[in-house]
């Protein structure tokens, strides 16, 4: 006979003797499923309402459990829910309470149902809720980028790539390249949200179910779009956490990087930024440091959500099909990674909101030589083949280079010995105002086109906001 631990287990009756105290732990995952506690009561009354529906429950019985699981809430959300030895998991702890709250009656609560499809019911609703939260940040966060893009819109500084001195552009400029980036991420986790969003309720452990219980009736209940269509995929499948995952390490990517950029910028030799004494920390040793420990962060949490990332896929990949206990490993990689992307992005909307601009030590970047390209486009313009220009340009850089002048310092009697094209009008190449005003096409960092960018922002956030 089971002893009175094994049965208070929703799976006990066929086990007998007690479960080896390590193991008991070690199976136990109350620790952290219990955040589910909300999604947990939910799907147990809609669960309650189709119980009633298909007859498998009377009316009277049904508000009972009904009422039950309203307490079982009620505890949960003062604080007052007590969890218990043999409370293995946040389905055996709600159960076993709404017993203590009603009777024998909790006991049909569970009648055609398993843990295999509660668990991922409660995951996608939660995941649903987290997702729409994790939106709300991100637009907040692109929001912020967006005004401050239309406020410093006349700072110039310089461009890089391979992190050498490219040409001026606006500070707006590369601000929205950071927005345009996440405005992909809420749009990625817009069709992430259409798939968690799919009612797996119903399809028991792995056959389905076999009482005729209404799933529409569930769909309509939990607000969900659609119902799974094979219960053995239904119940074994976790490609919503993979992209979930998955879309948390890209979305933190592109944080990272803008951090990066911003640890460089505010470092002395750039000098282009001053973060918020809110979002850095001193020197336990070196009074004079400033140090930008809250980018640091966000660039070291990219790595913690990869690796949660990686490690998951890691569990999936070898395993046979429907439901096995590796995937109770799923819950501490979506929690974890959901906590992690929250404070990411609450902490980077707080640095770009009160971060100072330097805007002398910015333009002082900026050098002649930047104005190479623009030097070529020069020549285009008067009718020279790109090619050839750029072959030209070239020339002058190094020119200016043995004689140990700037760009700007070469006379147009050298030039004339690159090119008989230069002109006593090639003096006008040598302003940055100009070169940047030139690149007016669509996405380009001219004013006019920077405004277009911010026009075009400001309009999906309104969409998206609604």
């Amino acid at each position: 006979m089971a002893s009175s631990a094994e049965g208070t287990k929703l799976w006990g009756g066929r086990f007998v003797g007690d479960t080896d105290p390590i193991m008991e732990k070690f199976n136990a995952s109350i620790t952290y499923d219990r955040r589910l506690w909300a999604a947990d009561v939910r799907g147990s009354q809609a669960y309650a309402k189709a119980l009633q529906t298909a007859g498998l429950v009377t009316g009277d019985e049904m508000k009972r459990l009904l009422g039950g699981l309203d307490t079982v809430y009620e505890e949960w959300s003062s604080g007052h829910f007590q969890i218990k030895a043999g409370d293995e998991d946040v389905h055996t702890a709600n159960e076993r309470r709404l017993k203590e709250l009603i009777g024998e009656v909790a006991g049909k609560l569970h009648t055609g149902r398993s843990r295999n499809d509660q668990v991922v019911t409660d995951m996608r609703l939660w995941l649903r809720d987290a997702i729409n939260t994790l939106k709300g940040n991100s637009l907040q966060l692109i929001s912020t980028m967006v005004d401050r893009a239309a406020a410093e819109i006349d700072i110039l500084f310089p461009g890089y790539t391979h992190m050498q001195r490219a040409q001026p552009i606006r500070w707006s400029h590369w601000i929205l390249s950071h927005a345009v980036a996440l405005r992909r991420d809420v749009e990625k986790l817009d069709e992430t949200l259409r798939r968690v969003n799919v009612l797996p309720l119903g399809s028991g452990a792995i056959a389905g179910n076999p009482l005729a219980i209404d799933r529409e009736l569930l769909r309509k209940e939990l607000d969900f779009d659609t119902i799974s269509i094979n219960s053995m995929d239904a119940t074994g499948q976790r490609d919503f956490v993979v992209e979930f995952l998955f879309w948390a390490s890209m979305c933190l990517t592109h944080l990272s990087k803008m951090a990066e950029d911003l640890i460089l910028y505010s470092t002395k030799e750039f000098s282009f930024i001053q973060l918020s004494d809110a979002y850095s920390t001193g020197s336990s040793l070196m009074p004079q440091k400033k140090n930008a420990d809250s980018l640091e962060l966000i660039r070291s949490k990219a790595g913690r959500v990869f690796g949660r990332c990686a490690g998951f896929l890691m569990i999936l990949k070898g395993l046979p099909s429907t439901y096995n206990k590796d995937l109770q490993e799923d819950k501490e990689a979506m929690f974890d990674t959901y906590d992690t992307v929250d404070a990411v992005l609450q902490v980077a909307t707080g640095v770009v909101s009160t971060l100072q601009v330097n805007r002398i030590a910015m333009e002082a970047a900026l050098s002649p030589d930047m104005l190479a390209t623009d030097l070529a486009y020069y020549l285009v313009r008067k009718g020279m083949p790109f090619r050839e220009a750029h072959s030209c340009s070239g020339k002058v850089v190094f020119l200016a280079e043995s004689k140990n002048i700037p760009l700007n310092q070469i006379t147009l009697e050298h030039l004339q010995t690159v090119s008989p094209l230069f002109d006593a009008d090639v003096s006008s190449v040598w302003d940055y105002g100009s070169s940047v005003e030139q690149y007016s096409a669509p996405g380009g960092t001219a004013r006019s086109s920077i405004n277009a960018q911010i026009e075009n922002m400001r309009a999906w956030l309104k969409t998206h906001k609604q």
